[in-house]
């Protein structure tokens, strides 16, 4: 993740657990060696539809001479969707055969993990023992040793002597499992070449996670996928439990002539700053308007200082967008200028979130104007006033917009709710990210 982040009672532990899952890889990979993904020609391009066993036995990789790895030569642009919630849900095609597995899209994560359980109530977990290409990592494996670089989280061996990784959470929640290799099989006759997973025993959702920063164990890296996008639909309202549909495409998106695109900020392997997320898409953020009107923020604020703190990323899996102190506090200053008296006082939604309001948000959404952040190039990302505010359910609506310091984060987090009727591309061979006004919800009929 650095981020999924959850800020709605239904659902916001599983959010903060994949906030804090997404630091946790945060504050771990930045005490490695950087991990720089170096794209070569070489392509994966595909798209896919988005919408207990104990792990006791390490079974050897089976070779099936009907499934074909893509390999360098492979090309493929289709295009697929996903659920919107506060979270991309998208589902996946994983083992021989194919088992279908929900996992959220993360930009800020790295290792990708499924759920290999069984529980009560059924859950649609991924069996190990129905697919032929499942192979747990023995202790031996060089990714089950201590400050393997990209890997610096615990790993032991288990009482199987298989490799086995446990993710503890700052609110005393977990995910652990084995560590595993897999493949992903988007047709009977054209499969990923095996990927490290997670493969979670325990776990407190019902999902994994599908791990898409810069990262060598991330999902792009492992499948040599060089680019992909995502076009995030406008959510629906609290209450509203039908989910909307978006796109997503693995490799070339047809719609990229029109994407106005921003260098990512990329670090060096031997810069070791504190608060640092080497790993993550790190954009060149400027400024912010709210109804027309510059906030007074330096640029530097955007920007990692000596220490790390102040980097801004594009994060899919947080839900919100997250400012440090001196960007949240113009933000704010600006919002009780313009709104004062209608501020839900004394009122904090997810522990992150003040500036909320109750009554009418397409009034105060007018009375606000729109929000835009702004990039080099004049690039930018204008949030309509129609859709500045979140709806957080009881009648409340509040500003997408919370402050870092209460997640103990240093980071500027751009989140998917930031995100919505805009194409977003990550172009991993060119250094660069895109992005492109649109209608998401019609693109994905």
């Amino acid at each position: 993740m650095a981020s999924s982040m959850a800020l709605s009672s239904p659902v916001s532990l599983f959010q903060l657990c994949m906030l804090l899952f997404s630091f946790f890889f945060f504050f771990s990979f930045s005490t490695s060696s950087s991990a720089k993904l170096n794209p070569t020609t070489d392509s994966l391009s595909l798209s896919f539809p988005l919408t207990s066993l104990p792990l006791s036995t390490a079974k050897p990789l089976n070779t099936n001479p009907k499934l074909r790895t893509l390999s360098s030569s492979s090309s493929y642009n289709i295009k697929s969707s996903f659920k919107y919630s506060m979270a991309l849900v998208v589902t996946l095609p994983i083992g021989t055969p194919p088992q279908p597995q929900q996992m959220v899209l993360d930009t800020g994560s790295q290792l990708s993990w499924i759920q290999c359980h069984n529980k009560t109530p059924p859950t649609a977990s991924f069996d190990p023992s129905l697919s032929s290409s499942f192979y747990v990592l023995p202790c031996t494996h060089p990714l089950c040793k201590p400050r393997v670089p990209d890997f610096t989280l615990p790993t032991t061996c288990d009482q199987n002597r298989l490799c086995h990784y446990s993710y503890f959470y700052a609110d005393g929640t977990y995910a652990e499992g084995n560590l595993v290799r897999e493949k992903l099989a988007f047709s009977p006759s054209q499969t990923t070449p095996p990927l490290i997973l997670g493969c979670s025993s325990e776990s407190r959702d019902a999902r994994g996670i599908l791990g898409m920063n810069l990262g060598r164990l991330s999902f792009p890296f492992q499948a040599k996928v060089t680019k992909f996008s995502y076009c995030v639909p406008t959510r629906q309202p609290a209450n509203n439990n039908n989910f909307p549909t978006g796109s997503f495409y693995l490799g070339n998106n047809p719609n990229s002539a029109r994407f106005r695109y921003v260098s990512m900020l990329t670090f060096p392997q031997s810069q070791r700053m504190p608060n640092l997320d080497p790993l993550a898409y790190t954009v060149p953020m400027q400024g912010i308007r709210i109804g027309g009107r510059k906030l007074n923020i330096p640029p530097s604020v955007f920007r990692p200082n000596a220490g790390g703190s102040g980097q801004t990323m594009v994060d899919s899996g947080s839900e919100f967008t997250f400012l440090v102190d001196v960007a949240y506090d113009r933000v704010r200053e600006e919002i009780i200028r313009v709104l004062g008296p209608r501020v839900k006082k004394g009122y904090v939604y997810g522990g992150v979130a003040d500036m909320c309001f109750d009554g009418n948000a397409m009034e105060i959404g007018r009375l606000l104007g729109d929000v835009a952040f702004e990039f080099e190039k004049g690039v930018e990302i204008v949030v309509p006033k129609e859709r500045v505010l979140a709806d957080v359910g009881g009648g409340v609506h509040c500003v997408g917009i919370g402050r870092s310091e209460r997640l103990g984060a240093a980071s500027n987090i751009i989140g998917n709710f930031h995100q919505q009727n805009l194409w977003v591309e990550f172009d991993l061979a060119n250094r660069r990210i895109g992005f492109g006004v649109a209608d998401c919800s019609r693109l994905s009929k």
